[in-house]
């Protein structure tokens, strides 16, 4: 069936349902986005995909709302909002639209329902209190998507749909971000398996690039590497492996005395021709070389006493 309409409630709009039109619209680039609570418009039919009004959840409908009661639930009995709807109706579909591989398809839909659409429906629900971000309750995706709703005193016929329109392009700035995000994980995964293997024993890995590695050492059970060395632009890096992905602590410090030295102080302290800069927080140093980095990392992995 050909899609003509995109079909959503008209007023004041939530990250539900922006969020939900950035997948639509990818889908179905031909098909007008309609914001109304006009009957005839929210009432299923041929052409239509309906969600966030309509009190009602049918999928062969083609209709995806989550205020009615029964309320819509996932597995785990947490409550879907409209975008979970249509992630788990369309996802699928999205992923392959972005030319996510099909290899990884299953993996970072599911990666992406729970973290990016699960919290999504959970605050548009209730279910979870923006006080648990604290500080930053008012920088979370859901708030900052609905500050780009006018102001209570830019009214207007038009003004929640124009907002809408221009929050569009917004919303799907961070959602293909985070796919792609994750899309680039798996890719680097593959890469940094294959240098484990290369590195068998010792305790620096050696990639040929700046890439996401902690998540791929931990899941081939390396607890041997220390340091990670890679090739940046005309340089070399040597940065330390965090020990955990919601902690700065490192496996082991580059060597305390070559903190925030440069250049000829740090070819001094460190011995070693090529020696860059080194961070004052001693999780990346710098070196001209691949032979350099090399060098470097050797005497951090001494210094560790590992």
């Amino acid at each position: 069936m050909t899609i003509t309409h995109l079909v959503t409630h008209s007023g004041g709009f939530h990250a539900d349902e922006l969020l939900s039109s950035v997948i639509l619209t990818r889908l179905y680039p031909e098909a007008e986005l309609i914001r109304t609570r006009e009957a005839a418009w929210i009432t299923p039919g041929a052409g239509k995909i309906i969600y966030d009004v309509g009190r009602e959840y049918d999928a062969e409908a083609g209709i995806f709302d989550h205020h009615q009661r029964p309320n819509p639930l996932r597995d785990d009995n947490q409550p879907y909002s409209s975008f979970g709807l249509i992630w788990k109706h369309y996802g699928h579909d999205y992923l392959r639209a972005l030319a996510v591989p099909e290899a990884h398809l299953d993996d970072i839909h599911r990666s992406f329902d729970q973290g990016f659409v699960l919290p999504v429906d959970l605050l548009d629900n209730g279910a979870l209190e923006p006080s648990v971000a604290g500080p930053l309750a008012g920088l979370t995706l859901p708030a900052l998507l609905e500050t780009l709703k006018p102001s209570f005193d830019t009214r207007g016929a038009e003004a929640d749909d124009l907002a809408f329109a221009a929050a569009l392009p917004v919303a799907r700035a961070f959602v293909e971000a985070a796919i792609n995000g994750r899309a680039a994980k798996r890719r680097a995964e593959a890469m940094v398996m294959t240098a484990i293997e290369a590195a068998g024993s010792a305790r620096v890995l050696e990639l040929p690039m700046g890439m996401p590695f902690r998540a791929a050492v931990e899941k081939a059970g390396a607890d041997h590497l220390l340091f990670v060395i890679h090739p940046r632009d005309s340089d070399w890096a040597l940065t330390t492996i965090r020990k955990s992905g919601d902690s700065f602590e490192s496996r082991a410090d580059l060597p305390a005395a070559w903190a925030g030295l440069t250049d000829a102080e740090l070819e001094a302290a460190s011995g070693v021709k090529g020696a860059k800069f080194c961070h004052n927080a001693r999780f990346i140093a710098v070196a001209s070389s691949r032979e350099a980095a090399l060098r470097m990392a050797d005497l951090a992995v001494a210094e560790s006493g590992a």
